[in-house]
């Protein structure tokens, strides 16, 4: 149990070191990972449209 114990606490010893982000960081990060997904969605959606319609020219 004692490697158990010696984990712990060093993780509580870690955590301390961590720099955590304000509130406003944190939601303009997030905020950030939804446009930034939306834009690839949106970028590789046209694509798929763009060449499954001309997959269709082709085989038809």
């Amino acid at each position: 149990m004692s490697r158990l114990e010696k984990y712990v606490r060093d993780t509580a010893t870690e955590m301390k070191h961590v720099s955590w982000p304000t509130r406003t960081q944190a939601l303009i990060y997030t905020a950030l990972v939804i446009v930034i997904s939306g834009i690839t969605a949106l970028y590789l959606g046209a694509f798929d449209y763009i060449f499954t319609n001309l997959l269709d020219r082709i085989i038809l």
